[in-house]
């Protein structure tokens, strides 16, 4: 079993997160917090007790601080939790420093069962790949991080593509109030507009992304873009 420590400041949004964790296979809920202290002491106290949470699902929103505060204290006390991070917070800057702190995954809420399903399901496999142990040729280290991207909202990319760059794309749409130029895009994602294009026409392509033309009074067309509805969150 898979302990879990689920985090959020609502305590009704946790107990519906418990209960998503609760019906999944191999998972099971150890600890719920409501705040930074409470989740610091929570790690604690199951570390004490043998049981040690071995996955954070975490808010990054909390009264007392947030998220990342609460990931860069658990690394420097030496406990070695993975972390999903579950939060409403949709700018690139905070996608970014979860990234940088060791985030597994990052979704955004709201979100349904099948959303953190998908995210569970491939950490699980995340987890089953690293349990081997041993030693790992190319092969296996590029088959690992596929477990790790399983069930994510880009699609398996080309050659050449990076999947923190089209997660930046992704989380800059979805932040969007609406269709926005790929000058826009690179920009609020702080990447060159010509990379931006290139991630915008894979995903368009893929349907994660629905291109429409913002016509003015003279001249081309302007592309503008939005993450499609139908595509997974």
């Amino acid at each position: 079993m898979i302990g879990v420590l689920v985090v959020d400041d609502d305590p009704r949004v946790a107990k519906i997160n418990a209960a998503y964790v609760t019906k999944m296979p191999g998972f099971a809920v150890t600890g719920v917090a409501h705040s930074a202290a409470g989740a610091l002491a929570e790690v604690a106290r199951l570390a004490a007790a043998g049981t040690p949470a071995e996955l954070l699902l975490l808010d990054h929103y909390l009264p007392d601080g947030n998220g990342l505060a609460v990931v860069r204290e658990v690394r420097a006390l030496g406990h070695p939790c993975d972390v999903i991070m579950v939060t409403a917070a949709r700018d690139v800057a905070t996608v970014q420093a979860a990234m940088r702190h060791g985030a597994l995954q990052y979704l955004v809420k709201p979100f349904s069962f099948a959303g953190l399903r998908a995210k569970l399901e491939a950490y699980a496999a995340l987890r089953r790949t690293l349990d081997g142990g041993g030693e790992a040729e190319q092969a296996e280290v590029d088959r690992i991080f596929r477990a790790l991207s399983a069930g994510a909202a880009v699609p398996e990319l080309p050659k050449g593509h990076s999947p923190t760059t089209a997660e930046l794309v992704r989380q800059v749409l979805l932040a969007a109030d609406g269709p926005l130029s790929a000058q826009e895009i690179a920009e609020r994602s702080g990447v060159s507009r010509q990379t931006a294009q290139r991630y915008l026409k894979l995903l368009e392509r893929t349907g994660r992304v629905r291109l429409s033309l913002k016509y003015g009074e003279t001249g081309r067309p302007e592309h503008r873009y939005a993450w499609a509805a139908s595509a997974t969150r």
